[in-house]
């Protein structure tokens, strides 16, 4: 895997552990090679995932909208590309990236990451989709994707679509080898 796009709060929340975990998968991603690819801003657990990879030798990317600019600021020392609106930056950011992360994060996250599990549904893509479950705060997602399957609005492979893991260490060995099945 040479590029993780991570998707994740502009805020850092209230559970420490989140922007903990935000580090330490930028460190883990500087540490094995792989580029962070993200939403621009210095901000929040993004701005302390690309910090943490960018700190520790790592490549990232980042892809942020011209109007977020002055309100989320650009991480200094990272490539970045400024782009007209939030359509063009996900699409860049999907471009640019073999696997999709997901931390916590608000509304735009879950927007962010629902559209690459809609994408994967229509089969348009087959790349990871992981979703770190920190102290239970995606527990909510997994049972709505539940309800979806067993009232039959969805079918059953949409649950197998995301994988949600509960520890950084997991997040590159469980896309690496989602990434070797896609290709068998």
């Amino acid at each position: 895997m040479k590029s993780l796009c991570v998707y994740c709060g502009s805020r850092p929340g209230n559970d420490p552990a989140f922007k903990e975990a935000a580090i330490q998968v930028g460190q883990e991603a500087a540490r094995r090679g792989c580029r962070i690819v993200y939403g621009g801003g210095k901000l929040g657990l993004m701005g302390a995932t690309a910090g943490a990879a960018r700190d520790a030798g790592g490549k990232v990317f980042g892809v942020i909208p011209d109007f977020l600019v002055e309100m989320e600021g650009v991480l200094e020392g990272v490539d970045h590309k400024i782009v007209t609106n939030m359509h063009e930056r996900k699409m860049m950011m999907y471009e640019e990236s073999d696997a999709f992360l997901t931390l916590p994060g608000g509304i735009g996250t879950l927007e962010e990451l629902v559209e690459v599990v809609s994408w994967a549904r229509l089969g348009l893509h087959r790349k990871p989709i992981i979703v770190l479950d920190i102290n239970g705060f995606w527990s909510p997602l997994k049972e709505l994707l539940r309800q979806f399957v067993e009232k039959e609005l969805a079918y059953k492979k949409l649950v197998e679509d995301l994988i949600f893991v509960k520890g950084v260490p997991n997040i590159f060995d469980t896309a690496e080898s989602m990434m070797l099945r896609a290709r068998a």
